[in-house]
C-alpha cells in the first residue's frame, strides 16, 4: 500500500492506517500484527517511520509491544484523549455499519464581534463542514470553528481525513472537551443534506474543546438524524 508526503507525515499515515485495521477486525485482539520488516516491505518506508507509527499505537493503548514477542492488539476501543470524540462513530463500526465522511465546504469566516466566537478567536476562523455518512447515507452534519490562521492560497492544498488529525499536523493540542445536548430543528440546509423533513425536531450536539491553558480552540455543532439512529453512549 502506498502512503504520500504530500497527505502529510508518513508515520501518522500508517499508523491510521494500521488503526483503521484494528478498529475493524483485520487485526484482532490478542493477535500479534505482522512484523515491523514486513510493515516496512509493504508501506515501502523506512524502520524508523514504521516503529514511529506503532509507538503512537501503544501510547493510544491499543498495542502492547514487547522484546522478542512481537506487537499485539491489546484493545480496539480508543482510550486516548485525542479520540474522545470519535468513540461513538466507533460503536456503530463495531456493531456492523459503514461510517465514511465527506467535507462539504472548508473556507475563513469572518465573525461579528457579538458572538462567542469572536471573543474566542478574533476577527475570523477557519470553517469546516462535514458530514458523516451512516451505511452511505446522510446521518451527521459537523459545522467546525477552529483557530487557525490559514491563507486563501493555502485553504487550495488542504486535506482532510480526521479532523483531530489534522488540527495535530497544525500544533493544535486539545487537552479537553465539554459537550450539550439539546433538541432542534436544523437550518434548512443542514436538513436538505441529511434529507430530513421539514421542522423534523433532532440531535444537536455542542461542543468546545481546548487546551490545557483552557483556551477554546475549537467548536462546533453537530446534527443528528436520530430517525435514522439514535445516539449510544456505554458506560463500562
Amino acid at each position: 500500500m502506498n502512503v504520500n508526503r504530500k497527505k502529510g507525515p508518513l508515520y501518522l499515515q500508517i499508523k491510521d492506517i494500521l488503526k483503521d485495521r484494528i478498529l475493524h477486525g483485520v487485526y484482532a485482539i490478542n493477535k500479534n500484527i505482522p512484523s515491523e520488516p514486513q510493515l516496512e516491505k509493504e508501506f515501502n518506508v523506512s524502520k524508523i517511520t514504521v516503529r514511529n507509527a506503532i509507538k503512537e499505537l501503544v501510547q493510544e493503548g491499543y498495542l502492547e509491544k514487547k522484546s522478542g514477542k512481537g506487537t499485539k492488539v491489546i484493545a480496539n476501543v480508543s482510550i486516548a484523549k485525542l479520540s474522545k470524540g470519535k468513540r461513538f462513530t466507533e460503536i456503530l463500526v463495531e456493531e456492523g455499519h459503514n461510517i465514511t465522511k465527506k467535507i462539504v465546504n472548508i473556507k475563513r469566516t469572518k465573525l461579528s464581534p457579538e458572538t462567542q466566537l469572536y471573543s474566542w478567536f478574533g476577527e475570523q476562523c477557519l470553517q469546516v463542514d462535514r458530514i458523516y455518512l451512516l451505511d452511505y447515507e446522510p446521518y451527521i452534519y459537523f459545522t467546525h470553528y477552529i483557530l487557525l490562521d490559514i491563507t486563501e492560497e493555502e485553504l487550495k492544498d488542504i486535506q482532510i481525513n480526521s479532523l483531530y488529525r489534522f488540527l495535530e499536523e497544525n500544533h493544535i493540542r486539545l487537552e479537553s472537551f465539554r459537550d450539550e445536548f439539546t433538541v432542534s430543528t436544523a437550518p434548512k440546509h443542514i436538513s436538505e443534506t441529511l434529507k430530513l423533513e421539514p421542522n423534523t425536531v433532532i440531535l444537536k450536539r455542542i461542543r468546545q474543546s481546548s487546551d490545557e491553558e483552557g483556551n477554546v480552540l475549537e467548536y462546533s455543532e453537530g446534527y443528528y438524524n436520530t430517525t435514522k439512529q439514535n445516539y449510544i453512549v456505554t458506560y463500562k
